[in-house]
């Protein structure tokens, strides 16, 4: 088992019925429970310096020029209100989990932690990885803690995770490895974090709900178990997209000609995370390492449920790009449901840089669906 350094965070958290609530504040473990008088705002998470949805500077007004098909989705139109609020269930909180020790360019290698969420309730619980966005460029488990801290007060062991980034020298079969690398390593110690082992779900934001998309299509897939804990599965058994790519090559297929220029930078970055650190070959150069590298490809009738979002507003990553993968998974036999999120733009502060452009996404409508989700498909 890798070597693991754990900080206990106890959190104070409410769970409701008709919403959950959510927080990123701390509490002792001695600290007598709030009442439901104490319901505040959930705080957010700073945003970081260079967000991964915000437009280069100087760059154009990104516009969304191809309109976005909702005749397969549950259109959503949530406004910015009723926001989830704070609460009053405690959570513990295992920061900086180390889950693998892996290589990385230049020989070198780097060790993976995650932070995981347990609530304080009886018995064992089912467990969501988290696994975040950054545009293949970085992967901040820190992020999203107010949506993260949500899941957790609705019952479930949530596990946010790093993984190997194109800087890193790393393809996309690293990153899938790294994530199915986390799952066995939970199996592994689902009685130390209160698990049920036979109840995983994935979710992933931006870069992660590519990422998540392409961990649940290769379920049984052998060849993303590399590491340790090998005599456990990676199998898992529900997956949330939050405005993910499919196809590699069409991240910008909506957006108008500025935008896609201005764009070019991470296209470029994407080839070597699709092609490898030294190609010098672009998303064009090779339909069959993209097709590769696409979830669509893998699909077949025993793929776990999805859930998919995407906001109509969204001009990091095309609306067409999780249009495609619902409307694959539904003619693949796999149980798929779409919501568009009206107003939305690419995500959380963390993506955005602007509280105001991802207000809906912690509104409680939007954020219910994803737990309503997980309730029907992960077993106590």
């Amino acid at each position: 088992m890798p070597h693991r350094r754990v900080a206990t965070i106890v959190v104070a958290i409410t769970i409701t019925l008709a919403a959950a609530a959510c927080s990123d504040a701390t509490s002792s473990s001695t600290a007598p429970s709030p009442t439901a008088a104490a319901l505040t705002d959930c705080p957010s998470a700073p945003a970081p310096p260079n967000p991964a949805g915000r437009p280069p500077a100087g760059a154009p007004a990104p516009q969304i020029v191809v309109p976005v098909d909702t005749s397969t989705s549950t259109l959503l139109k949530p406004g910015t209100a009723p926001q989830i609020q704070c609460g009053r269930t405690p959570v513990t909180t295992h920061a900086d989990v180390t889950f693998a020790t892996v290589p990385v360019a230049g020989g070198a290698t780097k060790k993976l932690a995650m932070d995981i969420q347990v609530p304080q309730t009886a018995g064992t619980k089912p467990l969501v990885v988290y696994v975040p966005g950054g545009g293949f460029q970085r992967a901040d488990k820190t992020g999203n803690l107010s949506l993260r801290t949500f899941a957790a007060e609705a019952g479930y062991v949530v596990a946010s995770i790093q993984y190997r980034v194109q800087p890193d020298g790393a393809t996309y079969v690293d990153s899938v490895s790294d994530i199915k690398a986390a799952v066995r390593y939970l199996r592994a110690n689902a009685a130390t974090y209160q698990i049920n082992p036979a109840s995983v779900g994935v979710w992933g934001d931006s870069a992660g709900g590519y990422l998540v998309a392409m961990t649940g299509v290769t379920n049984g897939d052998k060849t993303y178990d590399t590491g340790e804990n090998l005599n456990q599965s990676s199998d898992v058994q529900s997956v949330v997209v939050k405005f993910g790519a499919a196809d590699l090559s069409k991240l910008a297929a909506d957006f108008d000609p500025g935008t896609q220029k201005a764009m070019a930078p991470l296209l470029a970055a994407t080839a070597k995370y699709v092609n490898g650190p030294t190609s010098t070959a672009t998303l064009a150069d090779d339909p069959a390492a993209v097709a590769r590298a696409n979830p669509i490809t893998y699909i077949k009738p025993t793929d776990p449920p999805f859930v998919i979002f995407h906001g109509n507003a969204d001009t990091t990553i095309s609306p067409s790009e999780t249009l495609a993968l619902h409307n694959a998974l539904r003619a693949g036999g796999v149980d798929s449901t779409r919501y568009v999120v009206d107003g939305a733009a690419h995500g959380d502060v963390a993506f955005t840089g602007n509280p105001a452009n991802s207000v809906q996404w912690t509104t409680q409508e939007v954020a219910g669906k994803l737990v309503d989700f997980l309730n029907q498909h992960l077993s106590r």
